[in-house]
């Protein structure tokens, strides 16, 4: 009687919303999967097995609770980018005055003072001053953009240095954030529901079924004259093993056994609706920063001019930027550190917004920056043309440093490209994606240059996220099944108007993040080949349930219309069944092996262990 009043409670929590449902479509003579369930969960009842009526219940109601989790977390996407933009604005008056005023009652053509550090509210154009910003949240590019009078700003963008004056060119409610925050509530608006197969073939199964039943048992006693007994008994076998059971187990237990096995290896996969996508991925879109590469420069080479040692060059630099938290500081940084060079601090260093730093030691003036600031101290000849070329067109960032009698020489610092991005990149055009597409809001040259250097087909530089958006729609109308891989809030839209997205968990924005329909919770990219494999395997073993509980249905439905099958073989076939479909889906739990070239890798349980997870 316990064990009865357990599985009472489990079929009642997990039919109580269904069941409503369920009726709503047999009243409407429309079949769906709510009322095949209930069928199931019914003839199981009706039979004493509680247990089976059990299982289908909760495994049913299981994978409806992972797909409304995701749809939910997808739509606090928008949420989360309202917080990028500062609520208020400091206006600044014809007289001189200034006060904070809400963002959304600044006029356009309004000036604005934004500080360093300061968030800025509104898009607009510099007037006054000069700073670098990181832009970003916004475009996606690595390294701050040095911004003076007549340069573009906007919201949601981190002025770094500097204060700058901004006139506003467009209200709160135009912004290119505010563009973001549309689109993105668009493209989910536009998404079409998921409808699984089996539901579908609810629709024809579950009516045939019953009519089948019901002509067993009244056909061959009308019109052939046979026992009423003998016919209803067999027809209420058909009903035994034709009760979809195991066809309604298969998928979800399927579903719920991949999403564990994503999660042992580091990929959160929001919902059964997105493991089929990746298995049939023809296309894929990547941005640069902090999915490609590191989102954090390094020193690439050092470049000594005039009988400067590179130790020397090295200690100039460090010893100017040792206070600084720069990202670019903290690359010469972490290479002086790397080659050994004894760092101190330079004396009255200050910045030029900009431009670079300057500052004295040993008693003479040194400074560090672009190689504009090296042509406004008058020593811009002084870096050789094709060192200049060769580093643009390496994709890399070129970094004087002189003294008072000139430059000394020029430090190439470039966004790190991940490591194994390469080896990745083949493996996935090995699976069968066609075509692979570089979104970025970087300069088309450092670009093309890491394209070139992973082995991307296609490249889309200088895009804004508008731009990122028309790019995937292309693709969309192009591609069977497109994928969007990102991490910046530049990449939501996108994301979301993708097939399905993925977001690099571990630097992902939060809007990035709850945009995607799968997120990496490491920024291991290796995971996504590994994705598409479990994808397939998982599909393949979905189908194989589906077909072993259809072929055990056709031979039994076969055996009773000839009045050979019993009502306890039929009980023993649908509850063996469904033991073979689950044991077939727990395989899905042993998938978790993430590979890492042809060697192969470490099972996740290892990684975790040394803190890779």
């Amino acid at each position: 009687m316990a064990e009865a009043g357990i599985f009472a409670v489990a079929i009642l929590f997990g039919v109580w919303l269904v069941a409503p449902k369920a009726w709503s479509s047999a009243r409407r003579l429309s079949p769906d999967m709510n009322l095949l369930m209930v069928v199931a969960v019914a003839g199981a009842i009706g039979l004493g097995e509680f247990f089976e009526a059990a299982t289908v219940a909760f495994f049913f109601s299981l994978s409806l609770y992972l797909e409304s989790w995701s749809v939910g977390r997808a739509r606090n996407a928008v949420s989360s980018l309202l917080d990028l933009a500062p609520p208020t604005a400091r206006v600044l008056y014809d007289d001189g005055s200034e006060s904070d005023v809400p963002a959304a009652a600044v006029a356009v053509n309004a000036r604005f003072i934004v500080r360093g550090g300061d968030r800025i509210p509104l898009d607009g154009e510099v007037v006054d001053g000069a700073g670098a910003v990181d832009q970003a949240p916004i475009t996606g590019e690595s390294a701050l953009v040095p911004k003076e009078p007549g340069d573009e700003v906007y919201a949601g963008t981190i002025n770094g240095e500097g204060t700058l004056t901004v006139r506003a060119t467009k209200p709160a409610s135009d912004t290119v954030l505010a563009k973001i925050i549309r689109m993105v509530g668009d493209a989910h608006a536009r998404r079409a529901p998921v409808e699984q197969w089996v539901a579908k073939f609810a629709r024809i199964y579950t009516p045939i079924v019953m009519a089948l039943a019901i002509a067993i048992a009244l056909v061959p006693p009308l019109l052939l004259g046979g026992a009423w007994d003998y016919w209803f008994y067999n027809a209420l076998v058909l009903l035994v093993i034709a009760c979809p059971c195991a066809l309604v187990i298969s998928t979800p237990v399927s579903i719920v056994a991949a999403l564990t096995a994503s999660a042992r290896a580091g990929v959160l996969i929001k919902g059964g609706a997105y493991v089929e996508a990746p298995g049939r991925t023809t296309a894929l879109a990547m941005d640069k920063t902090g999915t490609i590469t590191m989102g954090e420069p390094e020193v690439a080479a050092v470049h000594p001019l005039v009988g400067v040692s590179a130790r020397d060059l090295m200690a100039l630099a460090a010893s100017l930027e040792a206070r600084s938290s720069h990202p670019l500081a903290r690359a010469i940084l972490s290479r002086a550190e790397a080659d050994g060079v004894s760092v101190s601090a330079a004396e009255d260093t200050r910045t030029v917004p900009g431009r670079g730093l300057e500052g004295r030691a040993d008693g003479r003036a040194i400074w560090l920056g672009s190689d504009r600031f090296a042509e406004e101290k008058g020593f811009g000849d002084a870096i050789l043309a094709d060192l200049r070329d060769r580093i643009e067109g390496a994709g890399s960032t070129l970094v004087a440093v002189g003294d008072e009698t000139g430059v000394t020489g020029v430090l190439e610092l470039r966004d790190r490209i991940r490591p194994d991005a390469k080896g990745i990149v083949a493996r996935l055009h090995a699976q069968g994606v066609k075509t692979i597409v570089m979104l970025t809001g970087d300069n088309e040259r450092t670009a093309r240059a890491v394209a070139a250097e992973v082995g991307i087909d296609e490249v889309r530089a200088d895009l804004l996220p508008e731009d990122k958006v028309t790019a995937i729609e292309e693709l969309v109308a192009t591609h069977d099944m497109v994928a969007m891989i990102g991490d910046g809030v530049n990449d939501a839209p996108a994301m979301a108007r993708a097939h399905y997205a993925i977001a690099m968990g571990a630097v992902g924005s939060d809007a990035a993040i709850e945009t995607a329909d799968i997120a990496l919770m490491t920024d291991d990219l290796a995971r996504v080949p590994w994705l598409i494999a479990h994808s397939r395997r998982t599909m393949t073993i979905i189908h194989q349930n589906i077909g072993i509980s259809l072929a055990t249905k056709a031979l039994f439905v076969g055996l009773t219309a000839f009045g050979m099958a019993s009502m306890w073989g039929a009980i023993a076939a649908d509850v063996g069944v469904s033991l073979l479909v689950v044991a077939n889906a727990l395989r899905l739990l042993n998938g978790h092996r993430i590979k890492d070239g042809p060697s192969g890798g470490e099972p996740v349980g290892e990684q975790m262990a040394k803190g890779a997870l």
